[in-house]
């Protein structure tokens, strides 16, 4: 604690931002950064606690308090504080794969649980993480670690979003070969294509991608794992058929008959490969696919023309920007805007996904946009029943929903309403153009005890929409991946596993867990390990490679930095099955 008075001297000044109106003509990052004096000053606003909830990463109330990966927050502040930024990164790098990600899409878990914010604005930890890692790429201090020596083992890891990345990563590190196989045609996951461009610039990924690439991982895109190829690929690949097809048609539908693909088909060729000839090649598999299956709103007249899912939607975005060189007058961009141009746009969904969908029609330049939050507006300020350090259930007023002021001259927001209804302009195209919603209330439901959300008789309202977006969260893994696999699922239809462990219940694992232990016992009593020894494993044990499972898949729809600390765990544990013991 370089500064014991700094949180008496110095007032939070955040970083700027580019005004609404002019950010709003583009796709480009809009938060900048305070100079290096600044930024010193900032970081001396940390108090030095005794006890740092910034940094513990635990539940309260349900609700995460703290950095889940545990980044040493106090100490990163005083070497921020006293300019020693390249000693910060190292300290940053022991606990953090990607803080170039949470630094600019993390809701700062760290920052609500600062004891600086209990009676005034909290340190600013999330801009002072990206002056540091923006320091170290920009001074050439990041790189990633080429092993010397190999340990022969081969590690698949399925997905290529923060969890998959980030167990890539530390499994490279250790030796092991490492395969990330992702069914898009550009790595990154909903890094990549569920968080728009102006909140996370692609370049950023390619930055880290190229230097994992130099450190010897390979990374295999349009390879759809369990699923059905298609294009040139339709012909290759092999294994299970019916999971195969099975994985054709959720890509098609996204989780619902009526739901249409938005934007044009990428005409991309994927191939595809099967859980079996995966286990055969690969010693463990990692899932990391995410919580892929979207959640519908089922009203009547959903199979209408301009009803997306908005993962679909904010992907075919920024599929046809990277295409076209983020040129807006290309053919490729203008079809993409012209499917939101001059129309008014429902977004069902108050969450970080509602909100990048309304900054993005805006962009496009739709006409109204109305984000529908079935919930009632939270309070303004913490109440007694949510005291510090839990996460704070205040209204939080973002980006998009800042930029729709801007605009429209109103919050987009509408509060315990939902659509009851969708209606057509005709019977035959069935183009959207008006949906009915309706106000809810909470009510008890007599038979379970529980709160519910219920219509309001009398309240429905018909308003004009020639576009809707469903933001409505996700239901957990895509069925096809984990039939594919043979893993077991829990309650939310997560991959389940034991608690605290990362290895998925499936009768393969159970078959694995004999050999796997036999044959760490007998290489346990080498004197070293190299790479002949490690190449001695049997047909036999491959052919029922352990499967892993990490992030989203594993805990259900959450934050990236929360993926990033599950990719780091389950890196861990794998390399503990494979070699006996982990240094990672």
């Amino acid at each position: 604690m370089g500064n014991i008075k700094g949180f008496l001297e110095y007032d939070r000044v955040d970083a700027p931002v580019v005004p609404e109106q002019e950010r709003i003509c583009n796709f480009q990052e809009f938060h900048g950064r305070l100079s290096k004096e600044e930024q010193q000053k900032q970081a001396a606003r940390c108090m030095n606690c005794g006890v740092p909830f910034c940094q513990a990463g635990m539940m309260i109330a349900g609700m995460a308090s703290g950095c889940p990966l545990h980044n040493l927050v106090p100490e990163l502040n005083e070497l921020v504080e006293g300019g020693n930024l390249d000693l910060a990164y190292r300290r940053l790098s022991i606990t953090h794969s990607f803080p170039e990600f949470t630094s600019r899409v993390c809701p700062a878990l760290c920052e609500k649980a600062c004891t600086c914010g209990y009676h005034q604005e909290a340190v600013s930890t999330k801009e002072n993480e990206k002056a540091i890692i923006e320091y170290a790429f920009s001074e050439g201090l990041v790189k990633e670690l080429t092993p010397k020596i190999r340990t022969g083992k081969k590690v698949a890891v399925v997905g290529s979003g923060p969890s998959g990345l980030a167990a890539a990563q530390l499994l490279n590190s250790r030796g092991h070969n490492v395969t990330v196989f992702e069914r898009s045609d550009r790595v990154g996951g909903l890094l990549r294509y569920g968080i728009p461009n102006m909140k996370l610039d692609k370049s950023v990924i390619d930055r880290r991608v190229k230097l994992m690439e130099e450190a010897g991982i390979e990374f295999r895109t349009n390879v759809n794992v369990c699923g059905a190829a298609s294009g040139n690929e339709a012909s290759k690949g092999s294994g299970n058929e019916a999971s195969k097809e099975s994985g054709n048609a959720e890509l098609k539908k996204s989780g619902n008959t009526s739901s249409k693909i938005f934007g044009n088909a990428s005409g991309n060729a994927v191939g595809s490969i099967s859980a079996d000839e995966l286990r055969k090649e690969y010693d463990a598999i990692v899932l990391c696919c995410g919580a892929s299956h979207p959640r519908d709103i089922n009203a009547p007249g959903r199979d209408t023309e301009g009803i997306y899912f908005a993962v679909d939607f904010l992907g075919s975005v920024t599929k046809a920007l990277l295409d076209n060189d983020f040129d807006k007058t290309s053919a490729g961009v203008k079809d993409i805007e012209n499917q939101v141009k001059d129309k008014d746009v429902i977004v069902i969904g108050g969450g970080d996904t509602g909100n990048d969908c309304v900054g993005t029609c805006i962009r496009l330049g739709a006409k109204s946009v109305t984000q529908l939050e079935m919930m009632p507006c939270p309070p303004t300020e913490r109440l007694a029943t949510n005291p510090w350090p839990e996460w704070p259930r205040v209204l939080k007023t973002d980006y998009g929903q800042e930029e729709a002021i801007y605009k429209f001259g109103s919050d987009p927001r509408v509060y315990q309403t939902t659509v009851k209804e969708f209606i057509s302009s005709g019977k035959k195209e069935k183009h959207l153009k008006e949906v009915v919603l309706v106000s809810l209330e909470s009510k008890k439901d007599e038979k379970t005890g529980r709160m519910m959300m219920v219509p309001v008789e009398g309240s429905e309202k018909t308003v004009p929409a020639q576009l809707v977006l469903i933001a409505a969260g996700f239901l957990g893994s895509e069925r096809y991946v984990t039939d594919g696999f043979g893993v077991e699922l829990d309650a939310r239809t997560n991959v389940k596993t034991a608690p605290g462990s990362y290895a998925a219940f499936s009768s393969a694992n159970a078959a694995t867990t004999t050999a796997t232990t036999d044959a760490v016992a007998t290489k346990a009593t080498s004197d070293s390990i190299n790479t002949a020894a490690t190449n001695t494993d049997t047909a036999a044990t491959k052919a029922t490679a352990k499967i892993y499972t990490a992030g989203d898949m594993h805990r259900g729809q959450s934050l990236v930095v929360w993926a990033i600390a599950e990719g780091r765990n389950a890196a861990r544990e794998v390399d503990r099955d494979l070699m006996g013991y982990t240094n990672l």
